[in-house]
């Protein structure tokens, strides 16, 4: 008996190395990626908002690997091109938002079309906001099921090709599905959840899939839900920043009406959901900013940091990664954890790192790196070369090296991170 339960340990114990060995790597998970317009880093409770309530959201950070110095563009269609390429905005032909200078260049290949190699099918639910005429829509990038609002946001028309339907407003918008325009019904956040819930109770077990939910909201105009605004409007003096809270707890309740179905379906061990900000704070900030300076459209961490919540329950062991980590790793970490085949072409646009290291352990060994951000947003007809230290910053593990001159100055900025991160 003895020696028999002297067999059984070492069994168990071989097999649990040859787990912990095998690692995340080529798994195979649904993934669910969730990524909000304009809500800043210190607009989650978890990060110490005294005034904004986001149970869902703190449940995944509580349950998660969460990267604390996890970086992004200053405005969102550069964050969205970066994170979808694996490579800096500026080499995707991303310097705007606007101006037709916010369509990701039709030979960069994007993260679904990378997960296609490894079988997964993927739907986009939301905001694409890299390209509005035909050959930039996510049809032609990888993605099977195609939900969009047009232009960078619900109502916005520019001059150019960046424009969404007429008149439409973030109750019950019109919505392009699938190359035709669909009349909905509801508040516009609820039916990008509503529609992407539908799609992934179809394709689940079938094959992996990859749902990218990307809500308009809380990017102005901040058009609130009634019953939403009245749970902040008498929590601050700033009206903006009421309905901006109250936008954000919308999107928190979805979190989790769809953390919930994953658990009904069976399937919350089988899936991977990752949370992030695209940029800098905007109407928050003016309660909270979590300690930094600046916000939106800025190069200092206010501008820049992001939320990187990734939970994979029976997989991922909650903790706080604290490596400086970017957009530009999303790609790269995702192709591995499903197995993709890389060819050439990707491997020599990836500019990223893989983050599978540091979920599997998140306080390995990370080799210093150094990250450039450019706000951009250049005028038209308005040479780069005038605007090329306006704006900017460069990023080490300990040091960051900003200039805010509007005027091509060299008037840089160093500041000591160490006692901060």
């Amino acid at each position: 008996m003895k020696r028999f339960t002297r067999v059984l340990f070492v069994l168990l114990v071989w097999a649990s190395a040859s787990l912990q060995a095998a690692g995340i790597a080529g798994k195979r998970p649904n993934i669910i990626f969730i990524i909000t317009d304009d809500q800043g880093y210190g607009d989650v409770s978890a990060h110490g908002n005294p005034i904004l309530k986001t149970p869902n959201l703190d449940r995944l950070h509580r349950e998660g690997v969460r990267f604390t110095d996890f970086h992004v563009s200053p405005t969102c269609a550069p964050t969205r091109a970066a994170l979808l390429t694996g490579r800096h905005e500026f080499k995707n032909g991303i310097t705007h938002t606007i101006l037709e200078r916010e369509r990701l260049a039709l030979d960069a290949v994007t993260l679904p079309q990378v997960l296609k190699t490894a079988g997964y099918t993927a739907g986009i639910f939301g905001k694409w906001h890299l390209g509005d005429e035909d050959a930039y829509q996510p049809e032609k990038r990888g993605f099977d099921e195609v939900f969009i609002h047009g232009g960078g946001g619900i109502g916005q028309h520019y001059p150019g090709s960046c424009g969404d339907a007429p008149g439409n407003i973030y109750t019950s918008p019109l919505i392009k599905h699938n190359g035709t325009f669909e009349k909905t019904e509801g508040y516009c956040t609820d039916v990008f959840f509503a529609e992407a819930t539908n799609w992934m109770e179809k394709v689940k077990g079938k094959q992996p899939f990859y749902a990218h939910i990307a809500t308009n909201v809380p990017h102005a105009p901040l058009q609130v839900r009634a019953e939403d605004l009245v749970r902040y409007k008498d929590k601050v003096p700033d009206l903006e920043a009421a309905k901006f809270f109250g936008m954000l707890a919308n999107v928190d309740d979805n979190i989790g009406r769809l953390l919930a179905k994953l658990s009904e379906w069976g399937i919350e061990k089988e899936t991977l959901v990752v949370f992030m900000n695209d940029n800098g704070g905007t109407a928050g900030c003016k309660v909270f900013n979590a300690g930094m300076r600046g916000t939106k459209g800025t190069p200092f961490l206010g501008g820049t940091r992001s939320s990187s919540f990734w939970r994979w329950p029976g997989t991922l062991t909650p903790a706080d990664a604290r490596q400086l980590a970017a957009h530009i790793d999303f790609l790269p970490t995702l192709s591995e954890i499903a197995g993709a085949k890389l060819n050439a072409k990707v491997l020599a646009q990836m500019e990223g790192r893989s983050l599978v290291p540091l979920l599997e352990k998140p306080d390995a060994a990370w080799p210093d790196r150094t990250l450039f951000t450019h706000v951009g947003r250049w005028e038209k007809d308005v040479s780069p070369e005038s605007g090329k230290y306006v704006n900017c910053s460069v990023r080490t593990k300990d040091f960051h090296l900003v200039n805010t001159s509007k005027k091509n100055e060299q008037a840089w900025m160093l500041f000591d991170l160490i006692p901060f991160i």
